[in-house]
Protein backbone atom coordinates (compact mmCIF):
# COMPACT_ATOMS: atom_id res chain seq x y z
CA UNK A 1 0.00 0.00 0.00
CA UNK A 2 1.09 3.17 -0.69
CA UNK A 3 1.84 5.48 2.46
CA UNK A 4 0.48 8.41 1.37
CA UNK A 5 -2.76 6.93 0.55
CA UNK A 6 -2.72 5.95 4.58
CA UNK A 7 -1.91 9.33 5.35
CA UNK A 8 -4.48 11.43 3.34
CA UNK A 9 -6.71 8.22 4.56
CA UNK A 10 -5.93 9.38 8.14
CA UNK A 11 -6.03 13.03 7.67
CA UNK A 12 -9.41 12.64 6.30
CA UNK A 13 -10.82 10.58 9.69
CA UNK A 14 -9.56 12.78 11.64
CA UNK A 15 -11.37 15.98 10.23
CA UNK A 16 -14.14 13.60 10.49
CA UNK A 17 -14.12 13.48 14.15
CA UNK A 18 -13.94 17.58 14.58
CA UNK A 19 -17.72 17.75 14.35
CA UNK A 20 -18.27 14.82 17.01
CA UNK A 21 -15.82 15.93 19.12
CA UNK A 22 -17.37 19.53 18.94
CA UNK A 23 -20.84 18.47 20.06
CA UNK A 24 -19.14 16.21 22.88
CA UNK A 25 -17.55 19.67 24.09
CA UNK A 26 -21.12 21.47 23.80
CA UNK A 27 -22.92 18.39 25.49
CA UNK A 28 -20.18 18.58 28.50
CA UNK A 29 -20.27 22.35 29.12
CA UNK A 30 -24.20 21.52 29.36
CA UNK A 31 -23.33 18.94 32.04
CA UNK A 32 -20.80 20.55 33.64
CA UNK A 33 -22.88 23.91 34.63
CA UNK A 34 -26.08 20.95 35.12
CA UNK A 35 -23.58 18.93 37.47
CA UNK A 36 -22.33 22.36 39.26
CA UNK A 37 -26.10 23.21 40.03
CA UNK A 38 -26.64 19.38 41.48
CA UNK A 39 -23.84 20.09 43.56
CA UNK A 40 -24.93 23.56 44.82
CA UNK A 41 -28.37 22.24 45.73
CA UNK A 42 -26.73 18.91 47.61
CA UNK A 43 -24.49 21.57 49.51
CA UNK A 44 -27.82 23.45 50.87
CA UNK A 45 -29.34 20.24 51.87
CA UNK A 46 -26.11 18.61 53.42
CA UNK A 47 -26.06 22.47 55.61
CA UNK A 48 -29.78 22.48 56.62
CA UNK A 49 -29.44 18.57 57.40
CA UNK A 50 -26.27 18.94 59.08
CA UNK A 51 -27.47 19.68 62.42
CA UNK A 52 -29.31 16.04 62.32
CA UNK A 53 -27.08 14.17 60.83
CA UNK A 54 -24.37 15.19 63.39
CA UNK A 55 -27.25 14.57 66.74
CA UNK A 56 -27.23 11.14 65.33
CA UNK A 57 -23.62 10.75 65.05
CA UNK A 58 -22.83 11.81 68.30
CA UNK A 59 -25.94 10.42 70.32
CA UNK A 60 -24.81 6.64 71.04
CA UNK A 61 -27.69 5.61 73.45
CA UNK A 62 -30.26 6.08 70.50
CA UNK A 63 -30.08 2.63 68.13
CA UNK A 64 -32.56 4.16 65.64
CA UNK A 65 -30.26 5.74 62.76
CA UNK A 66 -32.42 7.65 60.29
CA UNK A 67 -31.50 8.54 56.50
CA UNK A 68 -30.77 12.27 55.91
CA UNK A 69 -31.23 14.09 52.74
CA UNK A 70 -27.97 15.10 51.24
CA UNK A 71 -26.03 11.98 52.99
CA UNK A 72 -26.36 9.65 50.06
CA UNK A 73 -23.99 6.84 51.19
CA UNK A 74 -25.30 6.89 55.11
CA UNK A 75 -28.34 6.44 53.46
CA UNK A 76 -27.56 3.52 51.46
CA UNK A 77 -26.18 2.45 54.69
CA UNK A 78 -29.28 3.05 56.16
CA UNK A 79 -31.56 1.22 53.67
CA UNK A 80 -28.67 -1.59 53.76
CA UNK A 81 -27.55 -2.33 57.13
CA UNK A 82 -25.42 -5.09 56.15
CA UNK A 83 -23.73 -3.63 53.44
CA UNK A 84 -20.15 -4.55 53.59
CA UNK A 85 -17.50 -1.81 53.57
CA UNK A 86 -16.41 -2.70 50.14
CA UNK A 87 -20.02 -2.22 49.04
CA UNK A 88 -20.05 1.32 50.46
CA UNK A 89 -17.22 1.77 48.76
CA UNK A 90 -18.32 0.77 45.43
CA UNK A 91 -21.52 3.10 46.36
CA UNK A 92 -19.28 6.40 47.32
CA UNK A 93 -17.20 5.58 44.10
CA UNK A 94 -20.49 5.77 41.69
CA UNK A 95 -21.31 8.55 43.58
CA UNK A 96 -17.98 10.36 41.75
CA UNK A 97 -17.70 8.55 38.80
CA UNK A 98 -19.54 10.62 35.90
CA UNK A 99 -17.92 14.21 37.79
CA UNK A 100 -14.19 12.17 37.34
CA UNK A 101 -14.85 11.14 33.87
CA UNK A 102 -15.86 14.28 32.79
CA UNK A 103 -13.15 16.01 34.71
CA UNK A 104 -10.37 14.08 32.82
CA UNK A 105 -12.14 13.49 29.23
CA UNK A 106 -13.05 17.30 28.32
CA UNK A 107 -9.29 18.50 28.41
CA UNK A 108 -8.50 15.62 26.24
CA UNK A 109 -11.00 16.21 23.95
CA UNK A 110 -10.06 20.01 23.96
CA UNK A 111 -6.68 18.71 23.10
CA UNK A 112 -8.29 16.30 20.01
CA UNK A 113 -9.83 19.48 19.04
CA UNK A 114 -7.21 21.80 18.92
CA UNK A 115 -4.38 18.99 17.25
CA UNK A 116 -7.28 18.64 14.35
CA UNK A 117 -7.82 22.32 12.81
CA UNK A 118 -4.00 22.61 13.49
CA UNK A 119 -3.30 20.45 10.00
CA UNK A 120 -5.30 22.72 7.70
CA UNK A 121 -3.61 25.78 9.26
CA UNK A 122 0.08 24.48 8.91
CA UNK A 123 -1.66 23.77 5.15
CA UNK A 124 -3.09 27.52 5.19
CA UNK A 125 0.56 28.55 6.63
CA UNK A 126 2.51 27.00 3.78
CA UNK A 127 -0.13 28.17 1.35
CA UNK A 128 0.47 31.70 2.34
CA UNK A 129 -3.21 32.37 3.22
CA UNK A 130 -3.63 33.96 6.15
CA UNK A 131 -7.33 33.80 6.82
CA UNK A 132 -6.94 30.07 6.31
CA UNK A 133 -4.49 29.44 9.30
CA UNK A 134 -6.66 32.16 11.43
CA UNK A 135 -9.87 30.51 11.50
CA UNK A 136 -8.28 27.13 12.00
CA UNK A 137 -6.21 28.70 15.08
CA UNK A 138 -9.41 29.78 16.10
CA UNK A 139 -11.25 27.03 16.40
CA UNK A 140 -8.37 25.34 17.79
CA UNK A 141 -7.95 27.45 20.64
CA UNK A 142 -11.44 27.76 21.51
CA UNK A 143 -12.09 23.64 21.58
CA UNK A 144 -8.97 23.27 24.06
CA UNK A 145 -10.15 26.61 26.10
CA UNK A 146 -14.07 24.97 26.84
CA UNK A 147 -12.31 21.44 27.25
CA UNK A 148 -10.18 23.29 30.20
CA UNK A 149 -13.73 25.16 31.23
CA UNK A 150 -15.42 22.25 31.48
CA UNK A 151 -12.43 20.05 33.71
CA UNK A 152 -12.69 23.27 36.11
CA UNK A 153 -16.30 22.98 36.50
CA UNK A 154 -16.44 19.75 37.76
CA UNK A 155 -12.89 19.62 38.82
CA UNK A 156 -14.18 21.55 42.19
CA UNK A 157 -17.79 19.36 42.93
CA UNK A 158 -16.07 16.08 42.50
CA UNK A 159 -12.82 17.09 44.70
CA UNK A 160 -15.29 18.15 47.76
CA UNK A 161 -17.43 14.87 46.95
CA UNK A 162 -14.70 12.82 47.47
CA UNK A 163 -14.20 14.15 51.12
CA UNK A 164 -17.84 13.78 51.71
CA UNK A 165 -17.94 10.74 50.85
CA UNK A 166 -14.79 9.64 52.67
CA UNK A 167 -16.72 11.54 55.95
CA UNK A 168 -19.38 9.74 55.28
CA UNK A 169 -17.74 6.25 55.55
CA UNK A 170 -15.85 7.50 58.87
CA UNK A 171 -19.05 8.00 60.23
CA UNK A 172 -20.63 4.39 59.45
CA UNK A 173 -17.48 3.36 60.64
CA UNK A 174 -18.45 4.69 64.01
CA UNK A 175 -21.91 3.91 63.85
CA UNK A 176 -21.11 0.02 62.96
CA UNK A 177 -19.25 0.41 66.15
CA UNK A 178 -21.88 2.07 67.94
CA UNK A 179 -24.01 -0.95 67.21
Amino acid sequence: MNIQFLEMTMAQASEFLMAPVIVLICLLVIYAIYALGRFCSQYLVRKQNKLAYTRQLTNQESGQITTHAGYPIHNYFVNNPNASEDELEVVALKQLENLRVVTRIAPMLGLIATMIPMGPALQALADGNIQGISENLIIAFAAVIWGLVISSLTFWPASVKKRWCANELINIRKLKGQA
